[in-house]
C-alpha cells in the first residue's frame, strides 16, 4: 500500500451525543433496551466524571459484531463482514481483562496503536499488556468507528485482539479481527470500494497499515 500521513484522532463526542447517535442507528433496539435506557446511563455516567475521551459501548452480548459492522458508513457505503469470517459472532473477549456484566459501559483511554503497525498480533499483546493497556474487542472497535468515522484511515487502520475464537480442542484459531477499509478486490466486490470492512489477520502475521486498538481500561458507570 502507498505510504500516506495519519492525521491524529480527534476527541470523541460527549456520551450524551453518543448515545444519540446509537439510537440514530436504532443500536438499542438490537440490543434490547429504550432510548431512555441509554440517555439515562449516558447523562449518569457523565454525572460520576467519565466523559470526554471516553466510548459509550454496548456489551457484545446484547449486541454481535455482525449487526454492528453493517451499520458503519464510510463514502457513502456501508460496512460490511468479510465472506470467510461467517462465523465473526463467535469471537469473544478473552485473556485478563474482564468486560463489565451490564448491558452498556464506557471504554477510556483510546489508541489506535499506530506506533504498532507492522507488529504480529502475538508480539503486540504482552506489549500491551506491559503498558498496562488492554487490547479492544471487535465490538468496542466498531462502536469506535460508528462514534468517529475518522478514527479509520487507509494506511492506518487496526486489529482487535481482544476478541478470540476458541476451537472445540480449547486452542485458539489463529484468525485474529480487524478493522480496515476495502480496495473493492477479490470476493469484497469493486462496488465495495472504500467501505468499512470487519476482517482478520493471522496471529503471527505483519500489516503495515494495521495498528492495534486499545484502551486504559473499561468501567461500567
Amino acid at each position: 500500500m502507498p505510504e500516506s500521513v495519519s492525521t491524529a484522532v480527534t476527541t470523541l463526542p460527549t456520551l450524551s451525543a453518543q448515545a444519540e447517535r446509537l439510537i440514530e442507528l436504532g443500536v438499542h433496539e438490537l440490543a434490547g433496551l429504550s432510548a431512555e435506557e441509554v440517555r439515562a446511563y449516558a447523562e449518569g455516567a457523565h454525572r460520576v466524571g467519565v466523559d470526554g475521551d471516553v466510548l459509550l459501548a454496548v456489551h457484545p452480548d446484547r449486541v454481535p459484531a455482525s449487526a454492528l459492522a453493517s451499520l458503519l458508513r464510510r463514502a457513502g457505503k456501508p460496512g460490511f463482514v468479510v465472506a470467510d469470517m461467517h462465523d465473526v459472532d463467535d469471537f469473544a473477549p478473552v485473556g485478563p481483562m474482564e468486560l463489565p456484566d451490564t448491558p452498556l459501559y464506557v471504554v477510556t483511554g483510546l489508541d489506535r496503536g499506530d506506533d504498532m503497525a507492522n507488529w504480529t498480533p502475538e508480539e503486540a499483546l504482552p506489549a500491551l499488556t506491559a503498558k498496562d493497556r488492554t487490547p479492544l474487542v471487535l465490538t468496542e472497535g466498531i462502536h469506535w468507528v460508528l462514534q468517529q468515522p475518522e478514527a479509520l484511515e487507509r494506511n492506518h487502520c487496526f486489529m482487535t485482539i481482544g476478541s478470540r475464537l476458541r476451537k472445540a480442542n480449547g486452542t485458539f484459531d489463529a484468525r485474529t479481527p480487524a478493522i480496515w477499509i476495502s480496495n473493492g478486490t477479490g470476493r469484497d466486490g469493486r462496488e465495495r470500494r472504500d467501505a468499512p470492512k470487519v476482517g482478520w489477520c493471522w496471529w503471527g502475521n505483519r500489516h503495515t497499515w494495521l495498528g492495534f486498538g486499545s484502551a486504559t481500561g473499561r468501567r461500567a458507570s
